[in-house]
């Protein structure tokens, strides 16, 4: 799961991340409102935490702003004011919860596990899609028509994972590189069509009728059977 963490305060900022990324998730950190609303429009987030006081955009802003151009990302916000109007306003910006602070962190995690277990198709931490089960807990592949399963690498799961959840779509390699390795990193499309090719011998082992489809000049698509 990636995590969108906009919060210009450095200490609580560093906090959190070292926070989240303890927690195996990973975690890209914004300054501003502006920035954090670019990567939103990715789409490669799980979830966004915004604080609400950034400079530039404040979180009541971006969330506002995600919302109308149909970014559905789960949105979390943080931020000291503890007014209930405050709290109304965040949640008629597009924000789907609200904590303020300080907050305990074991309550910060209970409410990024609640929000991360609404998104659509995601149940008991399983994934499914044509003959295909992704068990991203485990990191395991099953295929119910053979009755095959196979173990996925840590890079394997996020690329399967991500495309799982947005099967019908045809998925960039910036996106995947996005996604998987994050904007920080200097990684190039090499690595991610050395990654899609281990993915597919693992796809390929199981039997199913699922399979990643280049489509030319755009990315990649799930298919199931003659789809």
């Amino acid at each position: 799961m990636r995590i969108l963490l906009a919060e210009d305060e450095t200490r609580m900022a560093s906090a959190l991340v070292a926070l989240l990324k303890q927690e195996k998730y990973d975690t890209d950190h914004f300054a501003d409102g502006e920035s954090a609303l670019a990567a939103l429009e990715s789409g490669v987030y799980d979830l966004a935490v915004l604080d609400v006081m950034m400079p530039g955009l404040d979180g009541f802003q971006v969330a506002r702003k995600a919302r109308s151009k149909g970014i559905e990302t789960p949105i979390l916000m943080l931020t000291a004011k503890s007014q209930v109007d405050d709290k109304v306003t965040g949640l008629d910006s597009g924000a789907d919860d609200y904590l303020t602070k300080p907050f305990n962190t074991k309550e910060l995690l209970a409410r990024i596990r609640a929000l991360l277990r609404r998104k659509e198709g995601i149940r008991d931490n399983c994934l499914h899609f044509g003959d295909l089960s992704l068990d991203t807990a485990a990191a395991t592949l099953s295929c119910e028509s053979s009755s095959r399963s196979v173990r996925l690498g840590e890079k394997e799961l996020r690329i399967l994972e991500h495309m799982f959840a947005n099967n019908g779509q045809i998925i960039s390699r910036e996106q995947l590189a996005l996604k998987i390795w994050g904007f920080d990193s200097e990684t190039d499309y090499t690595n991610v069509e050395v990654y899609m090719s281990f993915t597919r011998r693992k796809l390929a082992f199981t039997g199913s009728k699922v399979e990643i489809k280049a489509v030319r000049g755009l990315g990649y698509e799930l298919r199931y059977g003659n789809v």
